[in-house]
């Protein structure tokens, strides 16, 4: 009888992000709203793959990064609409935001409303109009 044969490898199951994994890919993002992270810088902090992070990461939080860290943007800038006077442009880039077209689109998809109204159902009509407008400042289409 020969021992010497090597045994048939089976491939290892594909292990799911450990805790310090979530928490630490969740800091990185969170750190990096405004400027932005790509996923592939992410799931090397995990030393993982940017595939298998991006499937095991969806695996546990129920949403790919992307949609995580867009949902995170949002969440700044709802705060940020109910807690400052800073105009749009200055909260869509604040958030991580290409521009405030982009913030605009982005929130209406979210919320299904504008940034303007979705603040305003959160103040009601006595809005704070304690910032002053600027040539930069462009409501968001209704």
């Amino acid at each position: 009888m020969n021992n010497s044969t090597v045994p048939a490898t089976v491939p290892a199951p594909t292990a799911p992000l450990g805790a310090w994994q979530v928490e630490a890919a969740k800091q990185l993002m969170l750190e990096k709203l405004d400027t932005g992270i790509s996923v592939a810088e992410v799931a090397e902090a995990c030393a993982l793959s940017r595939s298998h992070f991006s499937r095991m990461f969806k695996q546990r939080t129920r949403m790919p990064p992307q949609q995580w860290l867009r949902e995170q943007r949002v969440m700044k800038s709802k705060a940020l609409l109910e807690t400052s006077t800073m105009l749009l442009v200055d909260i869509a880039l604040t958030c991580g935001f290409y521009d405030q077209s982009h913030f605009c689109r982005t929130f209406f998809k979210t919320e299904g409303m504008t940034p303007q109204r979705w603040q305003q159902q959160a103040f009601g009509s006595h809005r704070r109009h304690t910032a002053k407008r600027t040539a930069s400042y462009r409501p968001c289409a209704q």
